[in-house]
């Protein structure tokens, strides 16, 4: 895990999270600290129609991210 890079989540994605069960919120947890090492960890795919956005898949959830390499931050959307 590269710690230069740090994960910022969207409001309304904190909210989500805390209304799922602890198992699927350690899943959530565990996906999204895959995404900051450098390359990404996971079932990554770029997002159709979007330049710069990318979903990362965790079992039926998808997380939509981008990643910005000169702030070394990684932004979780809605």
């Amino acid at each position: 895990m590269n710690s230069d890079y740090k994960l910022i989540y969207h409001k309304s994605a904190v909210k989500f999270i805390a209304k799922l069960d602890k198992n699927s919120q350690e899943r959530i947890v565990t996906g999204l600290k895959g995404l900051l090492s450098i390359p990404p960890e996971g079932d990554i795919r770029n997002l159709k129609g979007h330049r710069g956005l990318y979903r990362l898949r965790i079992g039926s959830y998808r997380v939509i991210f981008n990643i910005d390499h000169q702030e070394q931050v990684v932004l979780s959307k809605q």
